[in-house]
């Protein structure tokens, strides 16, 4: 099972540039999971469906327009879709401040297979000033929690924009990001905790070292200079670990400030 994540930062401008079909058709993704996808389901279910009808669909929109989302488009029909978290996980955390309640905003979506779950997930960013770093430290326990609580009844693959760099090898220039967005101690701890937790960052079975990004800022030609980040990841349970044959990032495919992400894995 080949399983794709991307943040397309607004599927339909991705779609617009005539970057989308060349990707799907190139790369043929068994699962693709998407985040930030900018559309209410309104805007893209009949198009999309008819655009790539080998592929089942399934769009978990943000209350506000344009903004967040995730969909996950799949050609082996899932047993069962879930949207968002379940409710007595969002009454357990404060998952709610200023900028908006992050339940209402349409980022995790599960599909649950015969022998595996796989989860997409967006995660809320930090913010310039840090002033969403309390929701982080909320709502990655959260997730995670979410998580554990899938595999008890079967292994998990959870994918998506973390909005952070774990280590010092996943951002181009470490030393001036320290205590930045996306590399401050508390949103790397997130990730350490997802490790403890007996989850796999797939990529680091295959490869080690720096170079390897999968964000890059507009500016000053980061992504031509490959000044980059790696912030999107997919996650395997532990007992997965071994049927798990690549991972991959895919820094050609254009169309978005994110390049997808991808694994190969024998389910």
């Amino acid at each position: 099972m080949k399983i794709f994540s991307w943040n397309v930062n607004g599927i339909r401008a991705v779609e617009k540039k005539g970057l989308f079909k060349p990707f799907i058709e190139k790369y043929q993704p068994d699962v693709l999971c998407i985040q930030e996808t900018k559309a209410q389901v309104d805007q893209v279910k009949d198009d999309f469906a008819s655009l790539y009808p080998e592929y089942h669909q399934f769009w978990h929109q943000a209350d506000k327009k344009g903004y967040s989302g995730t969909a996950i488009f799949t050609k082996l029909e899932p047993d069962k879709v879930i949207y968002g978290l379940p409710e007595k996980i969002k009454t357990k955390y404060n998952l709610a401040d200023s900028y908006g309640d992050t339940t209402a905003e349409g980022r995790v979506l599960v599909v649950e297979f015969e022998h595996i779950y796989v989860a997409t997930v967006y995660t809320p960013n930090a913010k310039d000033d840090l002033s969403r770093i309390p929701m982080r430290q909320e709502w990655d326990p959260a997730f995670l929690e979410y998580m554990e609580e899938l595999r008890k009844n079967k292994p998990v693959v959870f994918c998506g924009d973390l909005n952070v760099a774990h280590t010092e090898d996943d951002l181009a220039r470490p030393k001036p990001n320290v205590g930045k967005k996306g590399f401050t101690e508390e949103e790397r701890a997130g990730v350490d905790t997802m490790l403890g937790a007996n989850f796999v960052d797939t990529f680091r079975i295959f490869t080690q070292g720096n170079g390897h990004y999968t964000w890059w800022s507009h500016f000053a030609g980061a992504r031509e200079r490959n000044v980059g980040w790696r912030i999107d990841y997919v996650m395997v349970d532990g007992d997965l670990k071994d049927l798990v044959k690549r991972a991959n990032i895919h820094a050609e495919v254009l169309g978005s400030d994110h390049c997808p992400v991808s694994i190969d894995i024998q389910v």
